[in-house]
């Protein structure tokens, strides 16, 4: 077998490889899904924008739905996280609620997500007591897990 400083410095490099290559495979994969708004973005949305003016700075939404006497844009967001070979489960979900009156201009802008296993928004940092679209938001968070989140 060949000795040395040569041989000994291969060895350290081999094995910090291997030690470099086993650590990467177990590192966590972050992959983001949907819309994903900057603060700036939302800050364009006000009060009274048509619902034309609204896809043109937001996009097309997610989903629609007739809420109350208006309607609402819902833009949906999701993180997920995969390590190694195992199946990516989700991370976060946040819903982006936009409500347009009877007029179909804005009346409300509302950013939801789960804390605390409950529906909440960012907009106002409040859980939201009756929100007109409660059964919307149930549904669009319902696969995260609603037995153990509250939500049923």
């Amino acid at each position: 077998m060949p000795k040395g400083p040569a041989y000994s410095s291969l060895r350290v490099l081999a094995a910090a490889s291997l030690v470099a290559l086993a650590l990467t495979a177990c590192a966590e994969t972050v992959t983001k899904h949907g819309h994903h708004f900057q603060e700036s973005d939302l800050q364009q949305i006000t009060a009274g924008m048509s619902q034309e003016q609204v896809k043109t700075s937001l996009g097309t939404p997610t989903t629609t739905a007739a809420v109350g006497t208006g309607s609402a844009y819902y833009y949906i967001s999701s993180t997920e996280g995969q390590s190694a070979f195992f199946k990516p489960t989700e991370k976060d979900r946040k819903v982006l609620a936009i409500y347009f009156n009877h007029l179909g201009s804005v009346d409300k802008v509302a950013q939801y997500g789960l804390k605390d296993g409950k529906v909440f928004d960012y907009v106002k940092n409040q859980t939201p007591n009756s929100a007109r679209d409660e059964n919307i938001l149930k549904a669009l968070f319902r696969n995260l897990g609603t037995k153990q989140l509250g939500l049923d």
